[in-house]
């Protein structure tokens, strides 16, 4: 029954789980001070449609907001590094997000059932993708940064550079 959330300010972390399932929270305002999301902390928090993650916040743990079917609005803070395996699976109303430059791997299906999701910007910094990031999105336009020389991408393939890994297959392909 849960639909608003001021946390502490003195709060340093949002732990595992600690979210999880809250069908009915709609706003949620995180203190400048938390540095981690953790495992599964917002999954499953269906009505949540937008989140302020503070600048301070460096690790987005994996399923972190997975299952937030209605949110449409989130940035990725600027000092994340890692985007965790499906921090953001089947948040289907996600339309567009930008990786910070300082995002140097992207987890597993990270992505995987944002169908809303159009396009999606793979920054210079990223050296390491999981498997099937997009799995879901068929609307996406993927788009690697020309400096970027980890990823290639041939006609809706995401490949690493040797081409000896195939990392993503667009639905339209």
């Amino acid at each position: 029954d849960i639909t608003n959330i001021t946390l502490p300010e003195n709060l340093k972390e949002i732990a595992r789980r600690a979210f999880y399932n809250c069908e009915s929270l709609t706003k949620i305002t995180i203190p400048n001070q938390v540095t981690k999301i953790g495992y599964k902390a917002f999954e499953g928090c269906e009505s949540l449609t937008s989140i302020a993650i503070p600048r301070s916040v460096t690790n987005i743990g994996s399923y972190a907001f997975s299952g937030c079917a209605n949110l449409a609005n989130i940035t990725i803070p600027e000092l994340v590094t890692k985007i965790s395996s499906k921090a953001f699976g089947n948040c289907s109303s996600l339309m567009d997000i930008t990786i910070p430059e300082a995002v140097t791997t992207v987890g597993y299906e990270a992505f995987y059932g944002c169908s809303g999701l159009t396009s999606i910007r793979i920054p210079d910094n990223v050296t390491s993708i999981g498997s099937n990031p997009f799995v879901g999105c068929e609307k996406l336009e993927l788009t690697i940064s020309q400096n970027n020389v980890s990823f290639v991408v041939i006609d809706g393939i995401l490949y690493d550079k040797a081409l000896s890994r195939l990392i993503y297959v667009s639905e339209s392909v």
